[in-house]
Parts: structure tokens; C-alpha cells; sequence
């Protein structure tokens, strides 16, 4: 199975989960544990649409490709994208084998999140520019009086 090379073994393991002959299972609670999360995470984006686990009795049972997409959907938080991209990405993968679409989707967000956090950078680095001169003033104006 060919690697992505945007999500390195995590995306390769979504291609390969659908694999049905070398299906592994997971409880919500071995899920979570692994991956560092609540149980309760879990069951948000299940109600959001992102994950699908199958029942079994009462029981919720995820597969790799479950897995899979939970790490997605997690690194997807940790670097700053909603859940509606996230889902856009997950539904784009489903759609186009070749991840093309998926790709140019994902390298597009990608340069904005650059372009937005750059931003972000050069405001705090203003911000901190104008905090160290009033700083200098007050400590100035504190030693004239002294």
C-alpha cells in the first residue's frame, strides 16, 4: 500500500483499513486509551459524523480504518482545522482513490493555515515590540523618580 506523504502511515492506514480480511476491532474504551482521548471524544465525533462504527449488541466496535480516521480527525484539531474541514478532507478521501482531490484539498488549507499563523506571528511579534518599549518607559520613568 503506497504512503501519503500528507499523513505519512496514518493515511496509508485509512487506504488499508478497508481490508476486510485483516480486520482488528476496538472497544470505544481501548480506542480512547490509545489514542489519549475520552470516550466521550469518541462519541462527539461519532455525532458529528466523522466516525461510523458498527454495533455489536450495545456495544460500538471500531475497525482500522476507524482508528485510522480518529487520527486523522485528531492531528486535523491539533493543527488547527475545524471539524467541518476535517470532514471535508475524510469525505474527499472516500471519494477519489487516487487522493488527488484529496491532496490538492489538503495542501490548500494547509498554505492558509501558514499564511493565517504567519499572521498571528508577526501581530505577537508587533505586540511584543510595543510591550518592550512601554516596559522600558515605565522601569525609565520608575529610576528618574528614584
Amino acid at each position: 500500500m503506497a504512503k501519503h506523504p500528507q499523513f505519512s502511515e496514518t493515511g496509508a492506514e485509512l487506504g488499508a483499513a478497508s481490508d476486510e480480511s485483516n480486520q482488528e476491532l476496538y472497544g470505544i474504551g481501548e480506542l480512547a486509551e490509545e489514542l489519549g482521548i475520552s470516550q466521550r471524544a469518541v462519541r462527539f465525533y461519532e455525532t458529528k459524523g466523522l466516525l461510523k462504527p458498527r454495533r455489536v449488541g450495545v456495544n460500538r466496535v471500531y475497525d482500522r480504518r476507524d482508528r485510522a480516521r480518529l487520527k486523522l480527525i485528531l492531528r486535523g484539531k491539533r493543527l488547527g482545522f475545524s471539524l467541518q474541514e476535517i470532514a471535508e478532507y475524510l469525505d474527499l478521501y472516500d471519494e477519489d482513490p487516487e487522493q488527488i482531490r484529496q491532496v490538492r484539498h489538503l495542501l490548500n488549507k494547509v498554505e492558509q493555515a501558514i499564511e493565517d499563523l504567519q499572521r498571528k506571528r508577526d501581530d505577537i511579534d508587533s505586540t511584543l515590540e510595543e510591550l518592550a518599549s512601554i516596559r522600558e518607559e515605565c522601569l525609565g520613568r520608575l529610576k528618574a523618580e528614584e
